[in-house]
């Protein structure tokens, strides 16, 4: 396939003829698209802690299809055994990536869904759970375009636009999340200046957020990490918009490792930073980001991944946590589908929640 097609792509989909999960494969890109085809739990939980599918939205979504093919699957018996197998292949789901709330917060929905049913017959029980993770997959298209409308009332034509990480389509089913502004943007004729940061050392902005701006024709430049300052003191940037994995309820916000670094800048130059977070993503049963789990990943990411050979001595330590926290005092606002929230954050994300049980 065409590389520029990659909008057209779906992220994260149903083949609604086989019962299927299909993820298109974020490891291989940007050189290869490819799709697979996925109904084993092994299989979606590796594609999901090896980041095949990626980006707190995408992963919540994914897994909710990915629960329904596995239950598929389950022999239409006994009841009561399904709703046993239905547990035991949630919580090994869930276990694939423990920071990112969305996970979690997709399980907890496919599982309300299922305990509606009761004891109702398995070929009911497992329509509905279809039925339920189709719904969480429309909902976060919405969700993104609604995101999308509001971070864009926050930036202009013209405007030098740094992100960290991949929140765009990418992570998500369509438009993404601190990305979507872009997209929108860019379908009314408007141009930013979107300044990428590789970020470390999974590359995800250089592979993916990169592929994907200039996919649609966005003027866009790649930064190492460490030159994230240089190009604030340059005047090139007016907004950083970044996405996140969990919120806390004071508004500390889990994210991929080094976006605190950005943020720090941002506050430092005078530059507002945005964090873009559907409220699936606030987590208020956690007080504070030192509440947060922030998830190790293998030294080898480091030393070795991108490197025809390895490039650090062997026996060398390595810290490599996936996610920092960037303090709330640190962010300017908040934009998720129900609006803007700006500080005080622990009241205004109580708000926030209090608006959507009105809706």
């Amino acid at each position: 396939m065409e590389k520029e097609n990659i909008l057209n792509q779906d992220t994260v989909a149903l083949d609604q003829q086989t019962d299927e999960l299909i993820i298109l494969d974020q490891t291989l890109l940007p050189g290869e698209v490819v799709h697979l085809r996925l109904s084993r739990a092994e299989d979606i939980y590796e594609a999901i802690y090896k980041l095949r599918v990626r980006g707190a939205p995408a992963i919540g979504v994914a897994a909710a299809l990915g629960l329904y093919a596995i239950c598929r699957r389950l022999p239409e018996g006994d009841p009561a055994e399904f709703h046993r197998e239905f547990v035991r292949n949630r919580d090994y789901l869930a276990s694939a990536r423990p920071t990112a709330v969305n996970l979690m917060w997709a399980m907890d929905q496919m599982t309300r869904a299922l305990e509606a049913q009761g004891d109702a017959p398995v070929p009911q029980l497992k329509e509905a759970l279809k039925a339920e993770a189709l719904r969480l997959r429309e909902e976060d298209i919405q969700v993104c375009r609604s995101i999308g409308e509001y971070g864009l009332s926050l930036i202009h034509d013209g405007d030098g636009i740094l992100t960290h990480c991949n929140a765009g389509q990418l992570a998500t089913v369509r438009y993404g999340t601190a990305l979507a502004p872009i997209h929108l943007g860019r379908e009314r004729g408007m141009n930013f200046r979107v300044f990428t940061d590789e970020t470390r050392p999974l590359l995800q902005g250089a592979r993916l957020s990169a592929f994907e701006m200039v996919a649609h024709g966005v003027d866009t430049t790649l930064i190492c990490d460490n030159m994230a300052s240089s190009v604030m003191n340059n005047g090139w940037v007016q907004a950083v918009f970044v996405g996140c994995d969990r919120v806390a309820a004071n508004g500390d916000t889990a994210n991929k490792i080094g976006t605190s670094g950005v943020a720090i800048l941002a506050k430092h130059y005078g530059i507002p930073f945005y964090v873009c977070a559907p409220t699936s993503t606030i987590d208020m049963n956690c007080p504070t980001g030192k509440d947060i789990h922030i998830e190790q990943r293998a030294a080898e990411e480091v030393t070795e991944m991108w490197y025809a050979k390895r490039m650090a001595p062997q026996g060398v330590k390595v810290y490599n946590p996936a996610f920092d926290v960037t303090s709330q005092e640190l962010i300017t606002a908040f934009v998720t589908e129900y609006g803007i929230v700006r500080p005080p954050f622990s009241d205004g994300l109580k708000k926030l929640f209090e608006k959507k049980r009105e809706k």
